[in-house]
């Protein structure tokens, strides 16, 4: 695994939603085994995604294209996935608007051709992603669900064009044979997991006991924390793994083997079904609300949990997710795009993706996909620090090397094209089941 260190930052307070990074996925149950081992009820084991390796960079193409660039989105608009869609999109809308109105790309306005991801229990991101390909977009802003991505994660590198995902997580990515093309500004979960494993130990958790949905997302943070909370000095038994069926119509049995694990800590990475889990919880004794330590991540640690489960039911919990500072400036920015919009998970990493791909397509002189992906790497790094598309791009134009910093933050990108400094918020519910953040952790990978 590659080097990782933490730096705790500036506290603050706030409200986090529910983020939602990949999608869940069945199959069979299995056995139960002894306290200290791992448990599934599924047929697939999690394993640590190793992250060690030398990630393929694309190859520029022969001779540059200069006609207008074309952005697509795959972002869920329908499915189980919906109600993450909107502050994505905004982020999207606001991003193409502010270019186009800077100039464009190459002096033409950047076209955007929407779509919608759908979920896993649907074909919908393949007919969104061949219908976009067949109108020649030169990246794709999507899919927020891992799961989804690595749907059409061949077809649309094949195709020579940027796959650039707002929210995808899984540690799968990192080493993936994408040609190059896929790229995320959302931090991977090996990043995660350390920060949600420091918060953990930090309360002084001896015994963990940690439940995770069974899908890419799932399996590989659960994976990741578990080795974490090893390193950080707990004994390997003294730590229990339980990787569930997300949609089994009860949680009874998992919930009764981490009673009986009897730890001081439980970890819960899931979606939707994370209500049900604590609710049965609270009905054996081992609920936030009943002094357990309870800890979520970014697939459940959002108000929607909260208006799921009975009145201060969640009081204490804790958890992480992916959240930076994106200030009301930019919050106001989207809700003049989208005056309905109650949320903002995402929405700064929507805005990003969309400003890099810019930025790389004026750095190449051109909107091929290829050399938008062999130019987005290095417009994020080393090179003159700026914050807007306007002032990037015309130090690119002046010849300058740049290095944008977005409304995300510092980015850095690593040879996986993905960001090599995230920030985390350190979120907790209170007596009435909503949530603040009472900290930013921030991690940097070497």
């Amino acid at each position: 695994m590659k080097h990782r260190t933490l730096t705790r930052a500036v506290a603050a307070v706030g409200i986090a939603s529910l983020a939602l990074t990949a999608c869940s996925s069945s199959s069979d149950s299995g056995e139960e085994t002894a306290a200290g081992e791992e448990t599934t009820t599924t047929e697939e084991s999690a394993e640590v995604v190793s992250t060690d390796c030398e990630p393929a960079q694309a190859t520029p193409g022969a001779a540059p294209v200069t006609t207008p660039l074309k952005i697509g989105t795959l972002l869920p608009e329908t499915g189980t996935l919906a109600f993450l869609g909107p502050p994505e999109v905004a982020g999207v809308q606001v991003a193409v608007n502010e270019v186009n109105e800077a100039g464009g790309v190459l002096d033409q306005p950047v076209q955007l051709v929407t779509g919608d991801s759908g979920d896993t229990t649907t074909d919908t991101a393949n007919v969104t992603v061949d219908r976009q390909l067949g109108e020649g977009v030169s990246a794709i802003i999507g899919a927020a669900s891992s799961a989804v991505s690595l749907k059409v994660i061949d077809k649309i590198s094949s195709a020579g064009v940027v796959q650039f995902s707002p929210a995808n997580t899984s540690d799968q990515f990192v080493c993936y044979p994408d040609k190059g093309m896929y790229f995320r500004t959302a931090p991977t979960d090996v990043l995660q997991a350390q920060a949600l494993a420091q918060l953990i130990t930090e309360d002084g958790a001896q015994r963990v006991a940690v439940m995770a949905l069974n899908d890419p997302y799932g399996t590989g943070l659960a994976a990741n924390t578990v080795e974490d909370l090893e390193a950080a000095g707990i004994a390997s038994d003294q730590i229990t793994k339980i990787i569930y069926d997300p949609n089994a119509q009860s949680f009874n049995a998992e919930v009764d083997q981490v009673r009986e694990f009897n730890p001081d800590a439980v970890a819960v990475i899931g979606f939707e079904e994370t209500a049900k889990i604590l609710t049965r919880m609270h009905e054996v004794g081992i609920g936030p609300s009943d002094g357990m330590l309870v800890y979520g991540t970014d697939g459940n640690m959002g108000n929607a949990l909260g208006e799921g489960v009975a009145p201060g039911l969640l009081a204490g919990m804790k958890g992480t997710t992916p959240l930076t500072d994106i200030g009301p400036d930019f919050e106001n920015r989207l809700k003049a795009a989208d005056p309905a919009l109650i949320d903002f998970n995402y929405a700064g990493e929507s805005y990003d993706a969309v400003v890099i791909s810019a930025l790389a397509a004026e750095q190449a002189k051109s909107t091929a996909g290829v050399d938008i992906a062999a130019n987005i790497i290095g417009v994020t790094r080393d090179g003159i620090k700026c914050t807007t598309f306007a002032d990037c791009r015309d130090r690119i134009r002046a010849g300058e090397d740049i290095d944008y910093d977005g409304v995300t933050g510092e980015l850095a990108f690593g040879p996986a094209g993905e960001p090599s400094i995230a920030s985390y918020g350190s979120l907790e519910f209170g007596p009435d089941n909503t949530l603040q953040t009472n900290d930013f952790i921030i991690v940097n990978q070497a």
